[in-house]
């Protein structure tokens, strides 16, 4: 089965004033829906007092698995009107290169909800959040340079 596309977002990314994104890094959507600037983290060197790429990638990831939830749950016919997902994306040293990676740790909070129920409905996010799916699988990734 070929992938169907249903909607793409398109970000762009300038260097700032420092011509580097990580540390001064402007981010625009091209509906103009997302506008911010990027700063370095203080644990990485940085000054902080802005948004950095993995605070980016953990507010998307955890929306996701929250709207996967949702709606698992709603077909479900179970109700999670307080249901919390927090996301932690930590970026560090990878050891098979010695590089970068990352790691991502998501945890669900689903009061009033039997605990067995949570974790089915947990179960059948994690199959069901693109996401989840591209951290464990990876992802079709073309990088192409323009001219």
């Amino acid at each position: 089965m070929d992938f169907f596309p249903l909607y793409t977002a398109t970000v762009k990314v300038t260097g700032g004033e420092a011509h580097h994104a990580r540390a001064s890094g402007v981010v625009r959507s091209d509906d103009g829906a997302l506008d911010l600037r990027l700063r370095m983290p203080g644990e990485l060197g940085g000054p902080g007092g802005g948004a950095n790429p993995e605070q980016l990638f953990a507010a998307g990831f955890a929306a996701c698995f929250h709207g996967a939830l949702s709606l698992l749950a709603m077909r479900a016919g179970v109700a999670i009107p307080d249901a919390e997902v927090t996301a932690s994306v930590t970026f560090g040293r990878d050891p098979v290169d010695g590089l970068y990676s990352l790691v991502t740790n998501v945890r669900v909070c689903l009061p009033g909800v039997d605990r067995t129920l949570a974790g089915e409905l947990l179960r059948a996010t994690e199959r069901t959040c693109p996401y989840v799916k591209m951290a464990r699988s990876g992802n079709d990734c073309m990088i192409t340079l323009e001219t």
